[in-house]
């Protein structure tokens, strides 16, 4: 691709940096060119190296690179070739032999060199994740189609990338360079530097695109942005240059940095101050700011990270910034991860070439549990991936609209924004819980039948007694709830029509415990146990009383209980008896005692020896530990309500 921003590698995708000024002989020429990011000469100079004969291989090698760095798999391939062909070649060069390929839709061949590259011993995680899905290709193309891609009229012949809306007007960056009498080029593709433009829908047409107002742009680069809710606040990322003034790392570079403005009551951006983690020794860049203004997500090729560029986090308070957070090896690869962007949803949509994708950079989304943990990294699939560049992902809010940029076929210029609608995906969920206690209830039955009666679903809940389950939008659904332990619940309408701006519809129940279930078997509860001839409380069975207290004062506040309490069978029957009923007076008075209504406990009964649980009556041999099982209370359930 031939465009102004592609890898960090080259400073975050628009970094610059001066042409070296001793030039001996047209490889040293061809060498400072492409270190200097001029790419487009660079490959003239080497082209003229193999028609002179000279350092062909190594030629060819940085012809591949150079196209590769301009995003023309087509090329690149084509010197790629024959740079695999070459003896003691570096196996990195099959993995970018391979990656153009699939670039180019040639996937079994790309499979080829990435499987050569596997043999290497090179150590990627890159390519076990490409290898981990042998049918991505296909899956991905017969995914149940989300986007719906469209052009926009406000793109240039040249280079717009990372258009995003807030309160009605469009931001992008472009090298379209409107209003400048004298055109100033960047080396790496020979295009004009960076601004940032505006734009508004008025109906099906947009306004003539123009500069934003202030003091954002300058005659470097400007890009990636993100603006806070309010539309008062503007994190942009540029070149290393403020005030007037350039900075460059020790080898030369002029890396980019983010930056943060301010909307003043002239509507003009203004107040332009540096981010404090920015550094001149790297790049930071492609802001993302989440919904309640508290975190901002960027891209950076940092000292530490997994990659050539990782995406980051921090924490937002006033003024002040957390220390950068990597987010971790679910998103990072040892490619490039690029232009994140939160949604107000929380997920986090980005770019990577490191991950399972179509071509070149493909855009991903994270899925989520309920605490916001990364569960799953999902491919977006067509038309918003193609089979090369894609990158700087927009939604608004509702998740229905938004952008995205892409050197594709078919475009009118380099990198071209395009719009989409979505039909953002739907679902039914709910929770089952005990009408009683209110807690939820695992492994309960849910069947879901279509408007014909066909069952279409048949599922359990989860540990935390929710479900959750795709569904179609603008028709009915029954859904049913059962559980063992339950009464039956009648059946519940989950109507989907008029779900437009909503992606999901609850559905819960509350079910009905079933009389008389042992609840305590369920929660672990035991019998208590005495010392020989005693009827004190232990410790042990302290513990347990408590369990038992806290079931009928939190957990069950109308269920009722009896207490039958026993005895071993030495001593007279007529003894036993009555320490029977001691043993059921304590432990009645130590529920008592610890706030149970008396009259949830029905009975508390003394039985002596009468009902032993083994062979340990009179006149039998039997150990103490045997005798122990018989001197217990026991808990019955009563009722649940």
């Amino acid at each position: 691709m031939k465009k102004v921003l592609f890898f960090l590698t080259a400073v975050l995708y628009f970094g610059i940096t001066p042409y070296a000024s001793a030039q001996f002989g047209k490889q040293k020429k061809a060498d400072a060119l492409f270190n200097s990011f001029s790419f487009v000469k660079a490959i003239e100079t080497y082209k003229i190296l193999i028609e002179n004969n000279y350092n062909v291989e190594y030629a060819k090698r940085k012809l591949g690179d150079s196209y590769s760095m301009l995003r023309d798999p087509q090329n690149a391939a084509y010197y790629y070739s024959d740079a695999v062909k070459q003896p003691n070649i570096d196996p990195e060069y099959y993995l970018k032999y391979a990656l153009a390929l699939r670039s180019l839709k040639k996937y079994e061949e790309s499979e080829v060199w990435l499987n050569k590259y596997k043999e290497s011993g090179a150590n990627d995680s890159r390519i076990q994740k490409i290898a981990e899905d042998k049918n991505f290709i296909t899956n991905i193309y017969n995914l149940k189609q989300q986007y719906f891609s469209k052009s926009v009229p406000f793109n240039s012949e040249l280079s717009d990338f990372g258009a995003i809306e807030n309160n009605g007007t469009i931001y992008f960056a472009s090298t379209r360079d409107k209003g400048v009498g004298i055109k100033r080029t960047y080396t790496w593709n020979q295009q004009p530097f960076l601004d940032l433009y505006t734009t508004k829908k008025e109906g099906e047409n947009y306004t003539e695109s123009e500069k934003i107002n202030g003091d954002v742009n300058t005659k470097f680069h400007e890009g990636q942005i993100s603006i806070s809710k309010d539309g008062k606040t503007m994190f942009f990322t540029r070149n290393n240059y403020n005030n007037g003034k350039k900075q460059k790392d020790e080898n030369g570079t002029n890396n980019l940095k983010i930056y943060k403005a301010t909307l003043n009551d002239k509507e003009k951006w203004t107040n332009i101050t540096e981010l404090p983690f920015n550094s001149n020794n790297y790049s930071v860049g492609h802001p993302s700011l989440s919904a309640d203004g508290k975190t901002l997500y960027f891209a950076s090729d940092m000292p530490g990270g997994k990659g050539k560029s990782d995406l980051y986090k921090v924490t937002i308070s006033g003024d002040n910034y957390s220390k950068p957070e990597n987010l971790g090896d679910k998103i990072n690869t040892e490619g490039n991860e690029l232009f994140p962007f939160v949604h107000n949803d929380g997920n986090l949509f980005f770019s990577s070439d490191g991950l399972q994708g179509l071509g070149e950079l493909d855009i991903f989304t994270t899925v989520l549990d309920d605490e916001g943990n990364i569960q799953e990294i999902i491919n977006l699939g067509v038309p918003v991936n193609s089979n090369t560049d894609d990158f700087a992902f927009f939604l608004n809010d509702s998740g229905e609209t938004g952008f995205i940029s892409s050197n594709r076929e078919g475009g009118k210029g380099d990198d071209d924004i395009y719009g989409f609608d979505r039909i953002p995906p739907f679902s039914i969920k709910g929770i089952v819980t005990d009408v009683i206690n209110k807690q939820p209830v695992k492994d309960a039955k849910i069947i879901i039948k279509d408007k014909d009666g066909n069952i279409i679903a048949d599922l359990l809940t989860d540990q935390k007694g929710k479900y959750n389950i795709a569904a179609d939008r603008e028709t009915n659904y029954t859904i049913e709830a059962s559980h063992p332990k339950y009464q039956p619940e009648p059946s519940k309408v989950a109507d989907t029509h008029n779900s437009k701006g909503k992606s999901f519809i609850q559905v819960d129940f509350e079910l009905d415990p079933v009389q008389n279930v042992d609840i305590l078997a369920d929660i672990n509860i035991q019998n208590i146990y005495f010392d020989f001839d005693k009827h004190n409380i232990r410790t042990d069975a302290a513990i347990e009383l408590e369990k038992i207290a806290d079931l009928l004062l939190k957990t069950y506040p109308a269920m009722e209980i009896e207490i039958g309490s026993h005895t071993d069978s030495r001593g007279s029957f007529k003894y036993n008896e009555a320490l029977g009923i001691r043993r059921a007076n304590a432990t009645y008075n130590y529920l008592v005692s610890r706030g149970i209504n008396p009259n949830r406990i029905k009975k508390h009964e003394g039985f002596g020896e009468y009902n032993l649980v083994n062979d340990c009556k009179d006149g039998v041999d039997c150990s103490e530990s045997s005798h122990q099982l018989n001197r217990r209370s026991v808990f019955t359930i009563l009722k649940m309500k």
